[in-house]
């Protein structure tokens, strides 16, 4: 391998003068916070870097009219947040008429350098934060261009037991293909992690995995560009010497190129396993088989992959008592069944509290948009598993909030009476039930809002009910 040095970076075409003030656009007053951005690297790339070395043509692939237009219409209905540059997705296609002729050309010609990107915290189930970065909306379109150009020539590599991240796949397929594993006898499994995956991928081993089927080393070059741009952490650049930054549309495709190579290894060695990004599980048939298979794959993940193995997470044990993309396994009249795992239900009952709180100032109607909207979304992700019951209880359960939120919003007695009569309660039994000292909570599953805030009226106010959407996506 050679080690060949970068130009100096230089930013991106510039933006035009009607840019928001204010935005974070990376300029000369703001050259200081990005202290170094701008200085060399040594970057590790195959013999093939020289674009008059390249066997084959991809980088005119990727900048190609139609490969640009049809990147930029994905950017484009993925929305998204902005990037270092404050240019959102809806200012996109004003940019690119202006510019696109230019970003091309900066691409073949080898100047274009992306941005770094900007770092954006998101909260995890164990309350660590999981970090993203965010391209700019014209770096995200380039990345895009290069993802549709890399989809089919890795496809044809990738493992049949990779899920994650790939077109005609999905969480489902790879729950479906654990459920024929543990079928078919194997019921011990390691339960594999990899520790802070996307943040420690050795970035000159995936250039070196790359440059195995890529061989126009210009592509290569524009990727390890990428790779190296750099992060923006509270106005303050930052290198990133490894990793893959979560955000971009080409970090999940590169994720599968690395750890295909993972896939080749435990094929060649004649393992059971379904993969889903960096969440994987092994299947075997006792429980020493599984030890004696994680201690046997660790060696090649942490010295041949550079990669690391969380010892802590990473567990041996009953297919029955592990957590895989949100669901678990257990059997019943010796078939393997799905159910959803007590921490996803803890995770979805916390989200309906927070959409049900009485105090959180959200109006009823934007109330029943947001929770309609979480409901669908959630059934549909877990809608193979078996959970009729638990839904009816669910529904029970945030009725109940529901009726306490609008108890709590009538206030007064003479607004309670005047409402209770509205909903068909007699004058008489209404006067009784708006002057009750019962608390909030204890008067929701009392008959006054029982009997006058039935399911059909609540239904009515625009709220959706897990069991009842289930049974329409199930029917």
């Amino acid at each position: 391998m050679n080690v060949t040095k970068t130009e100096a970076k230089c930013s991106q075409l510039p933006r035009d003068e009607s840019q928001k003030e204010g935005s974070p656009q990376k300029n000369s007053a703001e050259h200081e916070g990005y202290g170094g951005v701008h200085s060399s690297v040594r970057i590790t790339e195959n013999n093939i870097t020289d674009a008059d070395q390249s066997k084959e043509r991809l980088l005119e692939g990727v900048v190609d009219r139609d490969n640009m237009n049809h990147a930029f219409k994905r950017v484009k209905s993925n929305k998204g947040a902005h990037g270092i540059d404050g240019m959102g997705v809806d200012e996109l296609l004003q940019y690119l008429k202006e510019n696109g002729s230019q970003l091309r050309q900066s691409i073949l010609d080898g100047k274009y350098r992306p941005n770094p990107v900007r770092r954006v915290e998101i909260p995890k189930e164990d309350g660590k934060k999981r970090m993203l970065g965010i391209p700019t909306v014209v770096d995200r379109v380039v990345q895009q261009a290069i993802a549709q150009q890399f989809t089919p020539i890795f496809e044809e590599q990738f493992s049949d037991n990779s899920y994650g991240f790939r077109p005609g796949r999905s969480a489902h397929d790879a729950i479906k293909k654990c459920q024929t594993n543990i079928d078919e006898g194997y019921k011990y499994v390691v339960d594999m992690d990899l520790e802070k995956y996307f943040d420690t991928v050795n970035q000159s081993k995936l250039v070196e995995v790359l440059s195995r089927t890529i061989k126009d080393g210009r592509v290569i070059s524009l990727v390890h560009k990428y790779l190296r741009a750099g992060v923006v952490v509270r106005k303050r650049f930052e290198e990133t010497e490894v990793g893959v930054p979560q955000g971009g549309p080409l970090s999940p495709l590169l994720s599968n190129i690395m750890l295909n190579e993972l896939d080749k290894e435990l094929e060649r060695r004649g393992h059971r396993f379904v993969r889903y990004a960096d969440d994987m599980m092994i299947f075997c048939k006792s429980r020493r088989s599984a030890e004696r298979v994680l201690n046997n794959i660790i060696p090649f993940i942490e010295e041949k992959l550079f990669l690391k193995v969380n010892r802590e997470k990473t567990v041996v044990d009953y297919v029955g008592k592990v957590k895989f993309l949100g669901f678990s396994f257990y059997q019943m009249k010796g078939k393997t069944r799905i159910r959803i795992h007590p921490r996803s239900v803890a995770k979805m009952r916390g989200k309906v509290k927070e959409l049900t709180s009485r105090s959180n100032g959200m109006g009823n109607e934007l109330r029943a948009t947001k929770l309609r909207r979480y409901i669908m979304g959630w059934i549909n992700y877990f809608k193979l598993a078996d959970m009729k019951s638990l839904l009816l209880q669910t529904d029970e359960w945030m009725r109940r909030r529901i009726r306490m939120i609008y108890w709590k919003q009538w206030k007064r007695v003479r607004t309670k009476l005047k409402m209770l009569k509205s909903l068909g309660i007699r004058e008489q039994k209404a006067w009784e039930y708006a002057n009750t000292r019962k608390s909030y909570w204890k008067t929701s599953n009392s008959p006054i809002l029982s009997k006058s805030l039935t399911n059909n009226v609540i239904k009515g106010f625009g709220f959706l009910f897990f069991s009842e959407y289930y049974r329409q996506v199930t029917a």
